[in-house]
């Protein structure tokens, strides 16, 4: 059998099934071994900064760079560090700001992933109906498989 590199992408966004999705990633990249090892981009998509306006004197700082992004980026990425780390696979750590759906297809796009790895929210049919799911946009938009992962 012949196994090539593969490049996933998985959404996290610090719920339990964002944690469910890396660990699923981090299985998928840890069945190649050897010279053709799996690379796992984790990605968290933080919306875009608000606009300021003319009665604001001094724009708020992007979460990025306040004095808690630290210790709130070490929770967001625990488990898919903590795994990737423990299977010996290759990971890469991405934090974008815009529509979660549109930053997750681009990069994959650009950085031509074979596999998207995102997890299912469970909205029930009328939030999905009223709010739209990252899930369900990725599905129906990516040039890539997509693997969703329920709870």
């Amino acid at each position: 059998m012949l196994t090539l590199r593969k490049k996933i992408l998985v959404a996290i966004d610090g719920s339990p099934m964002s944690d469910k999705a890396a660990e699923e990633a981090v299985r998928l990249a840890a069945c190649n071994t050897g010279q053709f090892r799996s690379k796992v981009y984790a990605m968290l998509v933080l919306p875009s900064a608000p606009r300021t306006t003319f009665t604001d004197f001094v724009p708020p700082k992007p979460v990025t760079e306040t004095e808690q992004w630290g210790e709130l980026r070490d929770k967001i990425f625990y488990v898919v560090e903590k795994s990737a780390e423990e299977s010996g696979v290759l990971l890469e750590v991405k934090v974008e700001f815009g529509e979660p759906a549109e930053e997750l297809l681009s990069f994959a796009s650009r950085e031509e992933v074979d596999v998207i790895v995102i997890g299912s929210t469970g909205k029930g049919f009328l939030k999905r109906k009223l709010l739209g799911s990252v899930s369900d946009k990725v599905v129906r938009n990516a040039k890539c498989s997509v693997y969703v992962v329920r709870g």
